[in-house]
């Protein structure tokens, strides 16, 4: 047998470091079409604004803002920097499943923090319920965030498989700007696949108009994860809202907050969206403290008529209150305008004696829908004869769980890192079998379960639950 040698050949090796993005600062207002760059990153220095409107009804500039997929945003913390899409004007910022925009801090690893700046806020035409007074016709906080119309069919633009992190500032007391903030916004307008995580107010907020969304993401934000106001009419299916357990707003945080406006009036158009699949989560055991200012699930208050439908919520120390100390809201649900249909709500295994709460100071005890007003005198509240108890038991396919450990969802919801949304089957209390009513309109598709997922998780590759540990800016 012949010996064989071999010879080891050095090849040369050219290694090319690869240069950090370009910071680009944007300042001012935006006119005309403009494209950005994804191999550059955007800095918002204070609002930067797409178009121009001085005063409601004078519309002086408009613009159409493209953001290719990929583009990272970085907002300014000194000014606060904002993205203000005025009347008129459009915001094209459609990412992939595998590429997403992002919008987010600044900062470096382990800074960031909600409240580091502004966040979006769309403007349209869409109609709202706000006094036909150019004054009024101001998102709170009064930046120039005019919007109001009569066009429903309004188009602003398209937010796709975007995430908006760590945004949100006071402007005045109980007046933020949040993450996602929609003003009067048409359904000529695409919002899906968005992701609003540790935002230092809402998540999502609706001021009037008719946006038709899907796929939403509301993560560990302070305040309130779905608000709906002035008049929201739009359609909403596939929703998650996940608390962090120590996040919460001084004015008390909820999973949904409604009102028709601010003094509960009759003023039209009623807030009366329809949401569909929506997951309301809060805390998951009895041992983990939450924050004393976490109230309900879905505070559905101030003469609102929102309809929800196929829904879960779990780990709030109430699960629904019909709140009628502003606005009839009893009156509503008891003439139908108000409705809640194939609802569960579920409490935690060991958490007081009811599992909805101990009453000690760290953990308020609660109920799975309140039948007094959450005041210091606590009346009673009744929905035509019923107690809210009876009416929310007699409407279609609501129920009531002592806890969620049957349902099928997993107990990875409350982990840190990307949670397991989808659901198991083969027990009597799966969120498997409730069917999506037919009547609904062709906007919601036809599905049988309660929750947003049942055996697909769509928001896989696009969405980030530890976006603290991402490097952004290198």
């Amino acid at each position: 047998m012949k010996n064989q040698n071999s010879t080891l050949t050095t090849l040369p090796v050219t290694v090319t470091a690869v240069p950090p993005k370009t910071i680009v600062e944007v300042k001012g207002t935006l006119e005309g079409n403009i494209t950005w760059d994804a191999t550059k990153i955007y800095k918002l220095v204070g609002f930067v604004r797409v178009g121009e409107e001085a005063t409601f009804g004078s519309i002086t500039k408009t613009a159409t803002l493209t953001i290719p997929a990929g583009t990272v945003v970085i907002g300014d913390r000194a000014t606060k920097g904002g993205l203000v899409v005025q009347r008129g004007s459009k915001l094209i910022a459609n990412g992939t499943a595998s590429n997403p925009i992002i919008f987010t801090s600044e900062r470096k690893v382990g800074e960031r923090e909600a409240g580091d700046w502004a966040g979006i806020i769309i403007c349209g035409k869409a109609p709202n319920n706000l006094p036909d007074n150019a004054n009024d016709r101001q998102l709170e906080g009064g930046y120039g965030g005019f919007h109001g119309g009569t066009d429903a069919a309004d188009n602003s633009g398209s937010l796709k498989y975007v995430r908006i992190e760590y945004a949100g500032v006071p402007i005045n007391p109980n007046q933020e700007v949040n993450s996602l903030t929609m003003g009067s916004v048409g359904n000529g307008t695409t919002i899906d696949y968005v992701q609003a995580s540790f935002g230092l107010d809402d998540s999502f907020e609706w001021f009037g108009g008719t946006v038709n969304c899907k796929h939403l993401v509301a993560y560990k934000g302070l305040d309130d994860d779905f608000d709906v106001d002035n008049g929201y009419s739009g359609y909403v299916q596939y929703g998650i809202g996940i608390r962090g357990t120590t996040q919460a707003d001084q004015s008390g945080s909820n999973g949904f907050e409604v009102d028709n406006d601010a003094n509960g009036s009759n003023n039209t158009p009623f807030t009366s969206a329809i949401f569909a699949n929506m997951s309301i989560i809060a805390k998951g055991n009895a041992e983990t403290s939450i924050s004393t200012l976490f109230q309900n699930g879905a505070q559905l208050r101030r003469n609102n008529k929102l309809k929800i439908y196929n829904s879960f919520f779990t780990g709030y120390p109430y699960g629904i209150y019909i709140d009628s100390q502003r606005g009839n809201a009893k009156a509503n649900a008891a003439n139908g305008d108000i409705v809640l249909q194939n609802i569960v709500l579920a409490g935690v295994a060991g958490w007081g004696t009811n599992n909805w709460g101990t009453g000690a100071a760290t953990n308020p005890r609660g109920v799975p829908v309140s039948d007094v007003e959450q005041t210091t005198a606590a009346p009673a509240i009744l929905i035509g004869t019923q107690t809210p108890s009876d009416w929310f038991k007699a409407q279609t396919g609501n129920k009531i769980l002592t806890d969620f450990s049957k349902t099928g969802i997993s107990s990875t919801l409350w982990s840190t890192g990307r949670p397991t949304f989808t659901l198991t089957t083969g027990t009597a209390e799966s969120l498997i079998g409730y069917n999506l009513p037919s009547t609904l309109p062709s906007f919601f598709d036809r599905t049988d379960y309660v929750s947003a997922f049942k055996d697909s998780d769509w928001t896989a590759g696009w969405t980030e639950f530890t976006p603290q540990s991402v490097v952004y800016i290198k």
